[in-house]
């Protein structure tokens, strides 16, 4: 009966959760996309507008993006690949480390500046929600479990070679050949890392972090209007 409650836990956590998440991501996204997508431009501004701690916008934006880059490269890239380009594992493990750990604290600094808007700025406390706060709980949890299984455990502790089973469950959820074996053996930490992320992804769709898909739309719009301000110059 155990092994049966424990076969049963691994999968709502290593296969149903992803897929639910993923589920509740892509329909959420058309949802609030038929539902308000006028306000997310009108949303994205008033981020822009408070200039108090505008640094915090963004260290976070830029230490997400250095993070999310880095999940690619050491989830979705087999070892094989990175080794094929000369990165063998102990170099990955340096970089890991030293550009995990930089940007990562990029992440909380510019998270410690959201949150200070978030509890000072009178504009913006007035129009903060419960899911502003989930959001913002989970990028804490989740960043700051990365950190310490980053350097903690593979700097500090024995290491865990993580691309040989949580970043193989990863590939096997997209793959639709999910293997939750490989993750159920992980670490605690690493788990409850995935676990925090996968409700991160799941919360997505309805709340600011939406901005991320109009920031490109919004930085080609600026670009486009400082070119036709500029005066055109005579042949």
């Amino acid at each position: 009966m155990r092994a049966s409650g424990r076969r049963l836990m691994s999968n709502l956590l290593w296969v149903g959760l992803p897929y639910l998440a993923i589920a509740v991501f892509v329909v959420g996204h058309v949802w609030r996309y038929r539902r308000d997508r006028f306000d997310w431009t009108d949303e994205w501004m008033q981020l822009l507008k408070p200039r108090k701690a505008r640094w915090g916008i963004v260290l976070f934006h830029a230490g997400t993006l250095a993070v999310i880059a880095g999940h690619v490269l050491g989830i979705l890239v087999p070892p094989r690949l990175t080794a094929y380009v000369g990165i063998g594992e102990a170099q990955y493990r340096v970089l890991a480390v030293l550009l995990g750990g930089l940007f990562g604290v990029c992440v909380l600094v510019g998270l410690g500046g959201l949150l200070w808007r978030r509890t000072m700025v009178a504009q913006i406390v007035a129009n903060t929600t419960w899911v502003d706060r989930v959001t913002l709980g989970l990028i804490a949890i989740v960043v700051v479990l990365g950190m310490v299984a980053t350097l903690g455990v593979n700097l500090f502790g024995g290491g865990y070679d993580y691309r040989s089973t949580v970043a193989v469950w990863f590939r096997s959820i997209l793959l639709l050949s999910p293997r939750p074996e490989l993750v159920a053996s992980a670490p605690l930490i690493y788990q409850v890392h995935a676990v925090a992320a996968w409700l991160l992804v799941m919360i997505w769709p309805f709340s600011r972090l939406v901005h991320a898909w109009y920031f490109p739309f919004y930085f080609r719009r600026r670009v486009l209007e400082l070119r036709r301000s500029l005066p055109l110059r005579r042949a």
